[in-house]
């Protein structure tokens, strides 16, 4: 009995006497005034012979528990800080760890980071500490938030004159409770926004061709070449970032391999960093690589210019084919149903007349629709169109088939002028010289290396069309006003007004273009040449032929057409001017042009991308001058809806001939 009663008082012994050192072990540790034991021991942490100052960081950790301090940042004033090591790169203390002198507590150890830092040099690594801790790259562009981050955090890094931590007042506690170290969420967020302010737009893409353009350099650098292994694999990784490049201009494009694409091309482009060490070499690579780059840039300009010039030359099958089939839908008609109606209206003085030379009938189809489109009074309007021989019949059946209400359509052709010819006009003359045509047409002009200006030798300037305009009283004797239209433009809105105009005795009313310096008249005429030097001012003000009032009685008056023939038989041999149109007229027509408001015509949809989408709103008139004609391939889309809205696609003879919009 006595023996188990022995067993038992043993087995009590075993099994409470641990739970009752253990509750005493945790009653301990909740105990303030221990915790206050730890803190003085840690504030009298030493290294050689110099005390450390009390270290804020493990004082506000240890106030809340007895939590193992990891991360600790201690800081040495004093010079002999040297007994843990520090790292080379930035003189932050190596991750070490220190026993402390805890008491109970000496198995818990810590990670210890150490720096020499004297007073003066405090500031800067502070605010090193302070970016470390708060997660900033030190870029030196900190956002408000972080600034507020910053500032809330700033307590944590500052180093007290020896205030202990249980001397916290209220607001102290509060503000430490609500800065974002100690809220996730709103550090978090506070990290993100900054994340995504940060980063910079389609950086990916740029990485990617930023490694094409190293690669490529090191391929052309002889260490590189004299390692067979290396060259392989830049040619390999080029292929393959070309490959995941593509045609991507912003990261979205990109597939879902590419950051492994890049880090590989990255390792690479490591190991031709390692072999090569000759800055000069690398330099004199990359001034190569600059030069190419800049020649090739120079053919392709002038491989577009070429192949811009050819496409705004070239008819398209749809051009081609409608003039065929309205042909043959004319010549199947009997005399009468060729006939048009109102034709008492072509020389009557009191209404609109418009002149229109043209060869190109879809063009001439839109400036008739939206000029009576936006007429007030249609039937108060006439149009004189002139074609040539090869399309007249063609021109006659479209407007036939499409009569544009109550205004009256007449048609000619140049060959029933039968008072222009060589005798009388030397520009004709001259276009059915040898030389001229030898000038458009000899097989060496045809490639990308000709003239640099090829818009001269379109051969729409062989056509005397484009130089009927010199011959308007002649065209229309009974008339004294008459509005001339290019086939390139859109009516807007009504046009009666220019009828209103006061021209004060000019005989040209056009704007003027001289806004910029390419548009004056040095630009158009040779000023090497003494006869235009003496008689021609080279900054007078251009003017745009597209939409123009002509006075012909001031014209007839004047004798404006001997002034034309005058100059023209002046540069037979192609001194004074380029071929063209605009040339002649700016001399024809010098000291008799009056510039009109800038509203009633607005230039450039046929070249400039920038020009204002108001001001095409509101103008009356709109020209697609230069290469980029609306009813090309190459016209500018966000031009085109304003003159294909005056087309009928689902007409049949533009079904027929698959022209879409």
């Amino acid at each position: 009995m006595v023996r188990r009663n022995l067993v038992l008082a043993l087995l009590c012994l075993t099994v409470l006497a641990p739970i009752v050192l253990y509750t005493d072990r945790l009653s301990a540790a909740s105990n303030p005034s221990s915790n206050d034991e730890v803190l003085v021991e840690a504030s009298g942490l030493s290294f050689g012979t110099n005390q450390v100052g009390e270290p804020h960081a493990l004082s506000q950790e240890l106030t809340n528990s007895v939590k193992e301090p990891v991360g600790v940042i201690y800081f040495d004033n004093s010079s002999n800080s040297n007994q843990i090591p520090t790292d080379p790169v930035d003189g932050l203390a190596s991750s070490t760890t220190a026993e402390l002198p805890f008491g109970k507590s000496e198995e818990h150890k810590s990670r210890v980071l150490s720096t020499a830092v004297d007073e003066r040099s405090w500031p800067e690594r502070e605010a090193m500490i302070k970016e470390v801790t708060n997660g900033v790259i030190g870029n030196g562009l900190e956002k408000p938030e972080l600034l507020e981050e910053n500032k809330e955090m700033g307590s944590q890094h500052t180093i007290p004159n020896s205030v202990p931590a249980k001397e916290e007042n209220e607001s102290e506690k509060q503000h430490r409770q609500t800065s974002p170290r100690n809220n996730p969420e709103k550090r978090q967020t506070i990290l993100r926004k900054k994340s995504s302010d940060m980063t910079i737009p389609d950086a990916r893409v740029r990485q990617l061709k930023d490694q094409l353009i190293r690669a490529k350099v090191y391929l052309g650098i002889g260490p590189t070449r004299a390692n067979p292994h290396l060259v392989r694999e830049l040619r390999l990784r080029i292929k393959d970032t070309q490959r995941v490049l593509g045609d991507a201009t912003k990261d979205s494009d990109l597939p879902k391999n590419t950051y492994e694409k890049l880090k590989a091309m990255e390792l690479i482009l490591n190991k031709g960093k390692q072999i090569q060490d000759d800055c000069a070499a690398v330099v004199k690579k990359l001034r190569a690589m600059v030069h190419s780059s800049e020649e090739q840039l120079r053919i392709h300009k002038k491989q577009e210019l070429f192949l811009t010039q050819l496409a705004a030359k070239t008819i398209s099958k749809g051009l081609h084919c409608l003039p065929l089939r309205l042909s043959n839908e004319y010549f199947s008609l009997n005399s009468s149903q060729q006939q048009f109606p109102y034709q008492e209206k072509f020389e009557d003085p009191d209404l609109y007349h418009y002149a229109l030379f043209s060869d190109n009938i879809l063009a001439t189809a839109v400036v008739v629709n939206s000029t009576i489109s936006n007429a007030n009074n249609p039937a108060d309007h006439v149009f004189h169109i002139v074609t040539d021989r090869l399309n007249y019949a063609a021109m006659r059946m479209w407007f036939l088939a499409n009569p544009p209400g109550k205004a009256a359509i007449q048609v000619q052709t140049i060959e029933e002028f039968t008072w222009l010819n060589d005798s009388y006009s030397p520009v004709l003359k001259q276009l059915r010289s040898q030389s001229m045509i030898d000038y458009y047409f000899r097989t060496h002009h045809a490639t990308a290396n000709s003239d640099a200006n090829l818009k001269y030798r379109n051969p729409k300037y062989l056509s005397i069309l484009n130089h009927l305009r010199f011959y308007l009283p002649e065209v229309f004797p009974r008339l004294s006003k008459v509005v001339f239209l290019d086939d390139d433009i859109v009516v807007q809105k009504d046009l009666t007004g220019l009828w209103k105009v006061d021209m004060k005795g000019k005989v040209n009313g056009a704007i003027e273009t001289c806004g910029e310096s390419f548009h004056r008249f040095d630009k158009y005429l040779n000023f090497s040449n003494p006869l235009i030097a003496k008689n021609f001012n080279p900054r007078a003000c251009g003017w745009a032929y597209g939409m123009n009032v002509f006075d012909l009685d001031e014209w007839r008056k004047q004798k404006i057409t001997e002034v034309y023939h005058y100059w023209q038989n002046l540069n037979i041999d192609r001194q004074l001017w380029r071929l063209g149109s605009l040339p002649p007229g700016l001399i024809t027509f010098y000291n008799h042009t009056l510039p009109i408001d800038h509203r009633w015509h607005i230039l450039g949809l046929g070249y400039n991308a920038q020009v204002d989408l108001k001001d095409i709103e509101s103008a009356a008139v709109i020209h697609y001058n230069g290469n980029m004609k609306p009813w090309l391939d190459i016209g500018m889309p966000k031009y085109r809806g304003y003159w294909s809205k005056y087309v009928n696609y689902d007409h049949i003879f533009i079904r027929d001939c698959n022209i879409n919009p």
